[in-house]
């Protein structure tokens, strides 16, 4: 469950295109597609290639590229699919459909491709030890993915934990950083941005950490932004900052960074 909060406390909203309007939903776009508005198809497809990239990804649990891995466009054709079979009155959201027909085609692609490799028994590798065992390395192989995967899954569990526990000294809550998440992927860019300046300043972080509180006033001289942007989202940087500052390998994975350059005083970060 902390998990699924801490998804959806760093987003992943793709950042609309013009003439989708911030207030309409996937489910409302899809259906201006059907009606016949071929531009917008064309935009929507584009702009949720990297969303497409991710679940192709998780997939074949390794990095999808997408100007190089036929997955990437199996999953693309299949994005491209769902825009058409998708149905409002299913009652579903169109990304969770959309997830499900990339899957079923990347699997459909998964079989055909494996089809002869799985005419051959595994006994075929088998091989001697040195001390005349047999041992079977594609069973080896096989086990040891099992065990990284594991191993993996259990310790992004412990960083959550422990990251939670952290929050809760500066009475934070993932439910908090879930509701107080910027809508926009750009406001959260920039806010990542400052969370990790943060975290590369030893006085400022020390000041967080003794104080419990975000150092409002010593930020304000560093970054872009108005003091009602740092009150604002004080949560969300304290979280971004102690992520950055933290023994959290796994979870900063998660807080990708287009770039490096916080707003200025033009650009305020959003709601």
């Amino acid at each position: 469950m902390l998990l699924v909060l801490f998804k959806k406390f760093l987003g992943k909203r793709q950042t609309p295109h013009p003439e989708i309007s911030d207030s309409q939903t996937p489910e409302q776009v899809v259906i201006r597609i059907q009606e016949g508005d071929l531009r917008l198809r064309n935009q929507f497809i584009t702009d949720y290639q990297p969303y497409v990239a991710k679940v192709a990804s998780r997939f074949c649990k390794r990095y999808v590229d997408p100007a190089r891995d036929d997955e990437f466009s199996i999953a693309l054709g299949a994005f491209n699919e769902a825009i058409n079979q998708f149905s409002p009155q299913a009652g579903r959201s169109f990304l969770g459909f959309a997830e499900q027909v990339m899957r079923r085609r990347l699997i459909d692609y998964v079989r055909k491709e494996q089809r002869f490799s799985q005419q051959i028994p595994y006994s075929q590798f088998d091989v001697e030890d040195e001390e005349d065992n047999i041992v079977n390395p594609v069973e080896i192989h096989q086990a040891i993915e099992q065990y990284e995967k594991q191993k993996g899954m259990e310790e992004r569990r412990s960083e959550i934990i422990e990251l939670n526990r952290c929050l809760a000294d500066f009475g934070i809550q993932f439910s908090d950083l879930v509701d107080g998440s910027p809508k926009h992927d750009d406001s959260r860019q920039a806010l990542f941005v400052i969370g990790k300046k943060l975290s590369a300043d030893y006085n400022l972080m020390r000041i967080m950490l003794t104080k419990r509180m975000l150092p409002i006033k010593e930020l304000l001289d560093m970054v872009k932004v108005s003091r009602k942007t740092l009150e604002r989202n004080r949560k969300f940087i304290i979280a971004v900052a102690l992520i950055y500052n933290g023994p959290y390998p796994y979870l900063r994975d998660y807080l990708y960074i287009k770039d490096e350059e916080e707003p200025t005083e033009g650009r305020e970060v959003n709601e």
